[in-house]
């Protein structure tokens, strides 16, 4: 009788393993979908970055999602966007640089990169303490090529993401996570603490 159920509960224990190993493209990108309205949409996030494509871009920072609001701090920027405008502080150069919220123009590697969801292909696979959702793009699609997230399974957090750009491969490192919580008010250029500073307006 032990016997018996002991060889139960080893078919259980497959059975489980191999289900939660196990997502289709449609489960995949539902739990993408789900990660990717955590980070950017109505209830905000806030976290900590560090990214370094070798030679062409290395920083890292804290920056603040809601819809299509952001901020961010590095090491020599601050920035806040809106929705409207997007206000770039240079705080060696003293001065304040001013876009507005799409263009273009106002990151030179950001824009580079866009992002479009439907433009890729969905895979999910548990890997220890993590889900890593696997994103390849589509026949002529342009910026990242690929992406793996790696998200935390027990708080459900994202932890990396791994892009492929071009020839680049880079890890952008996630820590201090947190849901929710975030004010409208923190995306508003408080604009009385720069009074001494240049101002450059590109809005077109």
């Amino acid at each position: 009788m032990r016997k018996v159920t002991i060889s139960l509960l080893l078919c259980l224990l497959t059975a489980l393993t191999a289900y939660a190993q196990t997502y289709t493209p449609e489960q995949a990108r539902r739990l993408f979908d789900e990660k990717y309205d955590m980070v950017f949409g109505s209830e905000g996030c806030s976290l900590h970055y560090a990214v370094n494509i070798i030679g062409i871009y290395k920083t890292e920072g804290t920056i603040w999602y809601k819809n299509q609001k952001s901020k961010f701090i590095d090491e020599k920027y601050i920035a806040w966007n809106d929705g409207n405008t997007y206000t770039r502080v240079e705080r060696k150069k003293k001065e304040v640089v001013i876009y507005g919220a799409t263009d273009e123009k106002r990151d030179k590697y950001a824009t580079k990169f866009t992002f479009v969801p439907d433009n890729y292909t969905y895979a999910a696979r548990d890997e220890g303490s993590q889900l890593v959702i696997t994103l390849k793009a589509k026949k002529g699609v342009k910026g990242i090529d690929a992406a793996q997230c790696y998200i935390n399974r027990q708080t459900g957090y994202p932890e990396a993401v791994r892009a492929k750009v071009f020839i680049f491969s880079t890890t952008i490192k996630i820590t201090d996570f947190h849901h929710g919580g975030i004010s409208d008010d923190l995306f508003t250029f408080p604009r009385s603490l720069y009074a001494d500073y240049t101002y450059v307006d590109k809005r077109q």
